[in-house]
């Protein structure tokens, strides 16, 4: 169980570093960033596999990299369906999956969590 909410703190932080790095996120507080660490971790679980196994022979042709489009989707979805998450438009999302990716991995080597 602590493993559950050092994971879900991990990503709300790094939401939330993520929104000041990246122009275009706007995150309006902690309560919009824990909700969006809890929409991020079931678009991942759920949509995201959906979507990469549609998109696979794009992802083949263009070796990998349409995998960004798909990131930038979902992250585009959790700001949807999140209040106090808005993602500006497609290129803040591709942006900000990326410095999510980085941002997230510092932060859970820092709580020392396995999956952040």
């Amino acid at each position: 169980m602590s493993q559950f909410l050092l994971t879900w703190l991990a990503t709300a932080l790094s939401l939330l570093i993520t929104a000041w790095i990246v122009p275009g996120l706007v995150i309006t507080g902690v309560v919009a960033a824990a909700t969006g660490a809890i929409a991020l971790g079931f678009v991942n679980a759920i949509v995201k596999p959906i979507l990469v196994i549609f998109t696979l022979p794009l992802t083949i042709l263009t070796l990998g990299l349409f995998l960004f489009v798909v990131n930038a989707l979902s992250l585009g979805l959790v700001g949807y369906f999140t209040p106090g998450f808005t993602v500006g438009g497609f290129f803040p999302a591709i942006f900000g999956s990326i410095v999510l990716s980085f941002v997230s991995s510092l932060v859970g080597q820092f709580f020392n969590v396995e999956n952040a």
